[in-house]
């Protein structure tokens, strides 16, 4: 299986093809997508786009579906967690 090499946050993530932006993201290590807003910490709930919860910024392109989008070498994502 071929590898992808996403970027998630700053930080590169290698990942096989085939996988989500939101499965990247969680086992890169926090499955925090984007927060509420009152701040509370979300993640993808649903998996299958209905929710909204796993919205991401992906290549410079706010609110995209992480659950719904496969990793694409070079793609830069951008969840909560990289803003302040």
């Amino acid at each position: 299986m071929t590898d992808v090499v996403l970027n998630i946050n700053g930080h590169d993530v290698h990942v096989a093809q085939g996988v989500s932006v939101a499965a990247a993201i969680a086992m890169a290590g926090s499955a925090v997508t984007r927060r509420s807003v009152r701040g509370a910490a979300r993640a993808p709930l649903c998996g299958m786009g209905v929710c909204q919860e796993c919205r991401v910024s992906i290549d410079g392109r706010m609110h995209q579906l992480s659950c719904q989008t496969l990793c694409a070498d070079g793609m830069h994502v951008i969840t909560c967690e990289s803003r302040p």
